[in-house]
């Protein structure tokens, strides 16, 4: 069994696709349009102009996969009641992909000693989805 967080950005996923590359080391797996669907979908399904949405992406970070999609990009984004968490080999790893998510976006606990790792965080990335930063080692 795997859990793979689906995130909806409805209208900046290509550009969260783009971000997460940079700052994550994340593999563009898969970026489906709605312009690449094989079969056009069924008139007045998809608002006027949607032909660019990211119909689907999926990124591989590290061991595991987060896709994403612009949904039916109604609005804005909206993240909350969860936290992504990484897992990070050592302080270097957490510090650069603490400091790349948080370009941007909002630190909420600073990178520090806890009882649990030698370095934790918490940061809301530009787009508005929470990450936790863990050093493991």
């Amino acid at each position: 069994m795997n859990i793979q967080a689906y995130l909806y950005f409805n209208g900046r996923c290509a550009e969260a696709v783009e971000f997460y590359r940079r700052a994550l080391g994340a593999q563009v797996e898969t970026m489906m349009r709605v312009s690449d669907m094989p079969e056009p979908p069924p008139p007045g399904a998809l608002p006027p102009g949607s032909e660019n949405n990211v119909m689907h992406a999926a990124l591989k970070v590290g061991d595991s996969f987060l896709l994403a999609s612009d949904g039916m990009a109604a609005g804005p984004a909206q993240f909350a009641g969860f936290n992504l968490s990484l897992q990070m080999p050592d302080a270097s790893a957490a510090n650069r992909v603490f400091a790349a998510l948080a370009d941007g976006g909002t630190v909420q606990m600073p990178l520090g000693k806890t009882f649990w790792s030698p370095l934790f965080g918490i940061v809301r990335d530009r787009f508005g989805v929470a990450w936790m930063i863990n050093q493991v080692a």
